[in-house]
């Protein structure tokens, strides 16, 4: 079943009906996903690997639907009263110049190198889906202000290393920051992630083009079904989904990880 999937996705023109609908419904879906719970970018790749692109170009092509979709996000976000645009490009700056060093590692690092990383990473980033943050904050007792500090602004730079190597789950960590760091709700760490990922994407997204790892008619196909999932997630309160979705994504980034790892032993 699956290696007629790869089949049919490795050699079906990419400007046919079959192959639109299947970019732009596969790109809504993570677009919804990663407004509302984050990681699912493991799709993205997975669906682009399997149509035959090597991991450094599936992780480049991703970027463009990203910056799309969050650059949506962001006004909608901003409309609803809920982002703070200067905290958020406070937490932006240190994050995109992470993001300089870590794309640049992507773009010039061997492609079982990434894989191997990522393989190891998704899973890390499943366990934190999963976890409750407002408990989690209860039980060790953190506490945040909003006012940055230097250790912060180091955090953030981290943070932007990994989202510059790649987007999967970078913007959870994001999330994770400004509510364990900055004292910040769910919702207000949710809107400052969409602006940190918009400053810090462009970054990663001139690196890849520069060295042509961009395919860029899928990745404006893709861009389309980003954008339409990242505004009906953004509109819409579906909190009785978000447990459904948290298990079916770390399903999938199990799943990824252990392709990527296993990969490199075979």
């Amino acid at each position: 079943m699956f290696e007629q999937i790869a089949n049919f996705l490795s050699t079906t023109p990419i400007w046919s009906v079959e192959m639109l609908s299947v970019l732009i419904g596969v790109g809504a879906f993570v677009g919804f996903v990663n407004t509302i719970a984050g990681l699912a970018t493991s799709i993205s790749y997975a669906l682009f690997m399997a149509m035959g692109m090597p991991i450094n170009i599936a992780n480049a092509t991703t970027r463009f639907g990203v910056l799309a979709q969050f650059s949506v996000n962001s006004l909608i976000f901003k409309k609803k009263g809920y982002l703070d645009v200067s905290l958020a490009t406070k937490v932006g700056i240190p994050v995109a110049l992470g993001a300089f060093l870590g794309a640049e590692l992507a773009s010039k690092l061997p492609t079982n190198i990434i894989e191997i990383t990522m393989g190891c990473m998704l899973p890390v980033m499943g366990v934190l889906l999963l976890i409750d943050k407002k408990k989690f904050t209860e039980k060790y007792k953190l506490t945040g202000s909003s006012k940055m500090s230097v250790w912060k602004y180091l955090i953030f730079f981290i943070i932007g290393i990994y989202g510059g190597f790649t987007h999967a789950g970078v913007g959870l960590l994001i999330m994770f920051g400004s509510f364990l760091f900055l004292g910040l709700d769910l919702v207000h760490s949710n809107a400052i992630k969409q602006l940190a990922v918009v400053i810090y994407t462009p970054i990663a997204l001139v690196i890849f083009a520069y060295h042509g790892q961009i395919n860029w008619p899928v990745a404006l196909i893709y861009s389309i079904g980003n954008i339409i999932g990242g505004v009906a997630a953004s509109m819409v309160a579906i909190r009785w989904g978000e447990k459904i979705i948290k298990i079916c994504v770390l399903i999938v980034v199990l799943a990824m990880s252990a392709y990527l790892i296993a990969k490199q032993l075979i």
